[in-house]
């Protein structure tokens, strides 16, 4: 079919009459007005004409000579190429019957003869109009069937895509879900042997607590380990060997605990259990006991056997407890308990104990303001010549004037002190003072014979690097000649690392300063190591004085010490001298000096002053 939506388009019309006359003056007209014409006289050639180039518009005779209209009609609405060409019928025929059959036949008009052509033209611009409206609606359809199966074909690409980015959406969403959950553990579990770490810990106990609001009879237990020792595997095998460890540390403690157990690293090499739904604190008890029989096999690694113990602290939680914070604090309290008590060891929690540890911790709060508020004083101790009975020298003894509990004595702020580490810059004003003490006795002459200034050092002093600057800067100070200062120095601190310690102590020889070891018989006791040091003077405990009698042994050890000490060119000061007895027999054994309450109890610098203006004879 043509394109009629041009204005100057003119249709094509075939004409099919076998009446020659009709057939002229029908096109002469219809030519005059711009259409084009063909035209055939048999239904025959009609058809042929039709089927070689369809017409826009066909004028159908219904009486022919070899078919009529009808039937020419009929044949051409049966082909699918030439159904939609619209045919028009006319014929003298005016019956009704006959525009029915037309009709029927497919025709969409009818022209009676004779022609009216005015109603012909009508007639024939109305159907050519009627197909010029419906080839624009075909044509329309035809754009809009595109448009649509474009816009279809955008709808299916854009749901493709969408449907791709809601599979990515889908898929990045579960990433996320897999991220967050990865976090979550990463949070709330140790990297190194994932198990629960503190955080998730503490919200189990917490939890567990929660319970026991609500089920008065519903009791736990927490056990806080600490590995004893596990310093020494890092340090001499290494991190990497000391992570292992911890791993089949972790493996061995799970096989002792229930499904409804939780086993969690706390932190370091201290490790915390929960223990749900004990009956009393013996279900406690006999896990910490599983646990150290367990812990007391070896770990096997490469063909290398590790042996590590742990320090329990068992606390059993019930409805009193409100925090889990304080669960965790006083199982640490009962852990510590039992490092004390000699490691490898386990401990139930007592109210008791939180007292001492409050108390501790009072003790060392005060103790970091007593060296700032100047609480400290000097007390002195005098060393009596053995052989003159007069005074040689003052041993400095610390003591703590506090201001609401009065005079403490060291035995029981040392350890203390020893723990935080205050007892270095503690022991550095112990020195300076003493040294200024005796610098002042020295300057008002009441110093008629060599004394000395004997100080103590602490295992942490002994140990620090700026000793010797220290020391130089407080002899300086004070202007005290240095060969009037003894330092006394307990075993422990020399043997722990001899090799810095000899240097140590021939810096300080080096500089006149005389050299004690302290409290000999109550570390290594082994009289074979003190060759290897430059020593000057060599003070026995008090334990191997006190029981001293004729009869006792303790004579002939006594005797081989100095017997020794006075081939190593060492002087002897035994400590602890309380009866005549005591002083007889080491004046026998040919000891130097001696120290004690038998010649005199520490006193204030005061009364030590009194000592020396005195100069009493024992």
């Amino acid at each position: 079919m043509n394109n009629f939506s041009h204005q100057a388009f003119k249709a094509d019309i075939l004409i099919v009459d076998n009446t020659l006359e009709n057939l002229r003056v029908l096109s002469t007209t219809l030519m005059e007005l711009g259409y084009q014409v063909r035209e055939v006289m048999t239904g025959k050639m009609a058809i042929q004409a039709v089927q070689t180039l369809p017409p826009d518009l066909i004028l159908l005779d219904i009486k022919m000579s070899d078919m009529d209209g009808y039937t020419i009609c009929k044949h051409l609405k049966k082909n699918q190429k030439t159904s939609d060409i619209p045919v028009i019928f006319f014929s003298s025929l005016n019956e009704v019957i006959d525009k029915v059959k037309a009709f029927e036949a497919g025709g969409v008009d009818y022209i009676s003869k004779p022609f009216q052509f005015e109603e012909v033209i009508a007639r024939i611009q109305n159907q050519i109009s009627l197909q010029m409206a419906k080839a624009e609606i075909r044509k329309l359809n035809q754009e809009l069937e595109k448009r649509v199966q474009e816009r279809t074909k955008e709808l299916e690409l854009a749901n493709l895509q969408l449907k791709t980015l809601n599979q990515r959406l889908e898929q990045e969403i579960i990433e996320h879900q897999k991220t967050q959950k990865r976090l979550l553990h990463m949070a709330s579990h140790d990297a190194l042997t994932s198990l629960p770490n503190r955080v998730l810990f503490m919200n189990q106990l917490m939890q567990s607590l929660k319970r026991t609001q609500k089920e008065p009879d519903y009791q736990f237990a927490v056990l806080f380990l600490d590995c004893d020792r596990f310093k020494v595997v890092n340090d001499s095998l290494g991190h990497f060997a000391g992570d292992r460890l911890l791993i089949a540390i972790a493996r061995r403690l799970k096989i002792h605990l229930d499904p409804t157990d939780m086993l969690a690293r706390f932190g370091g090499d201290e490790f915390t259990i929960l223990l749900e739904n004990i009956q009393d604190s013996e279900d406690a008890i006999r896990l910490a006991q599983k646990i150290q029989i367990s812990m007391s096999w070896p770990f096997e690694f490469d063909d290398q056997e590790l042996f590590i113990n742990a320090s329990i602290g068992i606390v059993v939680g019930n409805r009193t407890y409100e925090q889990p914070e304080h669960l965790l604090r006083d199982a640490d309290i009962a852990m510590y308990q039992a490092k004390a008590q000699g490691k490898a060891r386990y401990q139930i929690f007592d109210t008791q104990m939180h007292y001492q540890a409050q108390q501790r911790l009072e003790l060392e709060t005060d103790l970091r303001r007593a060296l700032h508020r100047q609480e400290f004083i000097l007390y002195y101790q005098p060393i009596i010549s053995l052989a003159t009975g007069r005074i040689t020298g003052f041993e400095a003894l610390l003591r703590w004037q506090h201001p609401q509990k009065g005079l403490i004595s060291p035995g029981d702020f040392i350890p203390a002190a020893e723990e935080t580490g205050l007892i270095i810059p503690i022991g550095l004003w112990v020195l300076q003072q003493a040294c200024q003490q005796l610098k002042n006795w020295q300057d008002q002459g009441l110093l008629k014979d060599l004394i000395k200034m004997s100080v103590n050092l602490s295992v942490k002093q002994f140990s620090q690097v700026n000793l010797i600057q220290n020391i130089d800067k407080i002899i300086l100070k004070t202007q005290l000649n240095s060969q009037y200062l003894k330092l006394e120095i307990t075993e422990s601190a020399i043997m722990d690392n001899p090799e810095l310690a000899t240097e140590i102590l021939q810096q300080l020889r080096d500089r006149n300063i005389q050299l004690s070891i302290d409290d000999f018989g109550t570390g290594y006791s082994s009289l074979s190591y003190l060759h290897r040091f430059p020593l000057d003077h060599l003070k026995i405990d008090r334990s191997f004085i006190k029981p001293l009698r004729e009869t006792c042994q303790n004579l002939e050890i006594l005797q081989a010490i100095i017997t020794l000490a006075h081939h190593l060119n060492m002087t002897i000061t035994a400590e602890g001298v309380e009866t005549a007895e005591q002083l007889s027999l080491l004046r026998s054994l040919g000891c130097e000096e001696g120290q004690g309450y038998y010649f005199s109890p520490p006193v204030d610098a005061n009364i030590a002053q009194a000592l020396l203006q005195q100069n009493p004879h024992w």
